[in-house]
């Protein structure tokens, strides 16, 4: 087990008699480096399995199959996608999945219209997994509920009532992530090729499964340097997110992570992304905010929702794809023949 990402059995840090060493590890985590690995979760295999078995098949499919499973309007945060470096090589293949299928359901689940309006891009949900559907939400809704539990364990560790993170109905993203293999040299960066960037997410809480064989996870100690997240069986990882660190006024640290190559085997890993309902506009809660003024500008969901899309095409976006997404039509970045 790392000091610096502790294994937290839930239940046990949860309950009335949690051991004080527990608890000193989760808060020490929770300040340090922003991550925690915890079990006894609640979460039932089967639920992860279900969702990952099918998930699985659809992501081996041809690519020509996947293809066929890119958002129709160019939303790079619905349905299939690939991402390859500047010389044409696979990276990343991502299945990303919105919290509502259309603004109808939104709107049936007690959303305004304007709020609504966010999933007018809708799902793609394969044709060849007709149960995907039902066990990616059932899987959803489970890690959705560990978020709050930690929520719980984090207001406890703070000294603070066990409500005092307010999640309402969140606003949730979902993404999976599948890492290739990766045993090229073409280029001296390739010892040490990052698959996915540095980065801390902008949720309140992110919670992820990883599976591979091999720890690509690694977050970020406070000196800079860099700590693998090891696969633990049956674990859960959960990340801080920014939305969570200005409510703390900063006590809470992001947990900047990024993803290094390596293995014999596909990494993947698959995450919810939990914000506060769309409606909240978070800055630091009364509990944590400093009299002499804050350092963090309040941060409406809404519109950081809004904004989303066009902040990751102007950072990540390559002009086909942003010319894509501007006439609303698919995107399939293309990859360099040799990687075919």
């Amino acid at each position: 087990m790392s000091a610096d990402i502790p294994v937290v059995d839930l239940e046990a840090a949860l309950a009335d008699d949690a051991p004080e060493d527990l608890l000193a590890a989760v808060r020490a985590a929770a300040e340090r480096i922003g991550i925690i690995q915890i079990v006894n979760h609640g979460v039932p295999q089967e639920t992860v399995e279900e969702f990952h078995r099918g998930i699985g098949r659809i992501l081996a499919l041809p690519r020509a199959e996947k293809a066929k499973l890119a958002s129709p309007t160019g939303h790079p945060y619905r349905g299939w996608r690939q991402w390859p470096d500047d010389f044409g090589r696979l990276e990343l293949e991502r299945f990303s999945i919105a919290q509502y299928d259309s603004p109808e359901e939104a709107r049936a689940a007690g959303l305004s219209a304007e709020n609504a309006g966010l999933f007018a891009h809708r799902n793609v949900w394969p044709p060849q997994e007709p149960g995907l559907r039902d066990a990616a939400f059932r899987y959803h809704d489970a890690l959705v509920g560990v978020a709050r539990r930690v929520l719980g364990l984090y207001a406890r560790v703070l000294g603070v009532p066990a409500d005092t993170f307010p999640l309402g109905d969140p606003y949730t993203t979902f993404v999976v992530n599948d890492y290739p293999t990766w045993n090229r040299t073409d280029s001296p960066a390739d010892g040490e090729k990052l698959l996915l960037l540095e980065h801390a997410d902008s949720s309140a809480l992110t919670v992820l499964h990883q599976e591979g064989d091999y720890a690509g996870l690694q977050g970020q100690r406070p000196d800079g340097t860099w700590e693998p997240v090891p696969i633990v069986p049956g674990a859960l990882q959960v990340f801080t997110g920014t939305l969570l660190t200005n409510w703390t006024e900063g006590r809470l640290r992001p947990g900047r992570h990024r993803v290094v190559a390596g293995g014999s085997v596909t990494r993947r890993s698959s995450g919810v992304f939990v914000h506060p309902g769309l409606d909240t506009v978070v800055e630091p809660l009364p509990a944590f905010a400093d009299p002499d003024g804050s350092d963090f500008e309040p941060d409406s969901v809404r519109e950081r929702a809004d904004f989303n899309v066009e902040e990751y095409l102007k950072v990540f976006g390559r002009p086909e794809q942003v010319t894509a997404w501007r006439e609303g039509r698919p995107y399939v970045a293309e990859l360099a023949e040799a990687t075919e």
